[in-house]
């Protein structure tokens, strides 16, 4: 089946001191995505922003680039604004075509298209069709997005400007309401819910990476729709959107904590939780400083422990996701391929018992137990 009209979009935002609107990471609307965790695997710098002398070129690699854009200043949603773009043909071997798409969003893509339609039958190969603000760094987004799925060779790609493209029309004409599954939906803050009996989250996709529309996500949300009964403690590893703190809180948790590298991050979700009705006493969220076992949060406690994000973070980071879960917590794994799959098991095998899978349009979710007999983590 082709998909050639698949298409993934990130939103964007204005930032006064900033020259060009700038890129907003959430926590899903394309993948995985990846969060801004994904900067702990590639040692990025948390709170560089974009200054009128650093703009845009300088700071599209680091984890700005890689999260929400939202400040006391910020221009309301509401508003659109039209700026100059670049147009980003990308040809890649077929089989690392979604993972590429999904880590592109993830270093300043706006929205990517797969489109198999230019590409022989007969070819391995898949054109991706990516859309960056003008003044991005492309070259270096395509090399750390290379790098952060594995991906030994830099593929080719041509670049075309474009004149101009309305960040925040597009963006809302790409999130409509999502039912996760019966009774559960993920609202867009501007419009009304379809069932107002359901349980609703709403959510401003301008503001974090996260909108439930993505299957890693909905895989996520499935699995704490089943595991929650009521009182649990959850950590959402790389918040993003805070969709998943949210999603927990109105399943029962009773309590819920999102982590995250990037101060803007933290603020979006903060809003989102707003949003909800949900204060800090419910969901606490913290800014962890790098590389790290945060001394904030207190290490085997929490009865659920999830980490959607990207397969390389996921691998590097297992022994600091596994540190915060309490022995025989649940931990669950998402934003990797099936295809993946027996790398992530290999990796948690260690820490986790009883492991399961559940996939969705070639996307999975891993989770597991962790071990009651195992020495935590120094």
């Amino acid at each position: 089946m082709s998909r050639s009209h698949f298409v993934k979009q990130l939103s964007y935002a204005l930032i006064s001191s900033c020259c060009s609107p700038k890129p907003i990471f959430s926590h899903h609307l394309a993948h995985p995505t990846a969060t801004p965790l994904l900067a702990f695997f590639i040692n990025r710098k948390a709170s560089e922003l974009c200054t009128p002398n650093s703009c845009p070129a300088n700071n599209s690699a680091s984890l700005s680039s890689l999260s929400s854009a939202t400040s006391e200043t910020e221009t309301p949603y509401s508003e659109s604004f039209t700026w100059p773009y670049l147009s980003v043909r990308i040809r890649c071997p077929s089989n690392v075509a979604d993972t590429l798409s999904e880590a592109l969003l993830c270093f300043g893509a706006s929205s990517t298209t797969i489109d198999e339609k230019d590409v022989e039958e007969s070819s391995d190969e898949t054109c991706i069709d990516s859309i960056f603000p003008e003044g991005h760094d492309v070259n270096t987004c395509i090399l750390d997005a290379a790098d952060s799925i594995g991906l030994k060779d830099v593929p080719n790609y041509v670049v075309k400007k474009g004149e101009q493209y309305d960040w925040i029309r597009k963006t809302q004409e790409s999130f409509n309401p999502v039912e996760v599954t019966e009774g559960l939906w993920i609202v867009p803050e501007w419009m009304a819910p379809p069932d107002v009996r359901a349980t609703n989250i709403m959510l401003n996709p301008g503001l974090a990476f996260g909108t439930g529309e993505h299957p890693t996500t909905k895989l996520c949300l499935l699995l704490l729709h089943s595991l929650i009964k009521g009182g649990e403690l959850f950590l959402d590893y790389g918040t993003g959107s805070g969709i998943l703190a949210i999603a927990a809180l109105k399943f029962g948790a009773d309590n819920s904590v999102g982590i995250d590298i990037d101060p803007q991050a933290i603020t979006s979700a903060r809003q989102n939780a707003a949003l909800n009705n949900i204060g800090s006493q419910k969901m606490q969220l913290h800014m962890v400083p790098g590389k790290t076992f945060s001394p904030s949060i207190e290490a085997e406690k929490y009865d659920i422990v999830v980490a959607n994000i990207l397969l390389n973070p996921l691998l590097d980071l297992a022994e600091d996701i596994i540190y915060y879960a309490k022995p025989g917590a649940v931990v669950a794994l998402s934003g990797i391929l099936s295809e993946q799959l027996p790398r992530i098991i290999e990796r948690y095998s260690q820490f986790l018992e009883g492991v399961s899978v559940s996939e969705m349009d070639d996307w999975a979710c891993v989770h597991g137990t962790k071990k009651r007999n195992r020495v935590s983590v120094d």
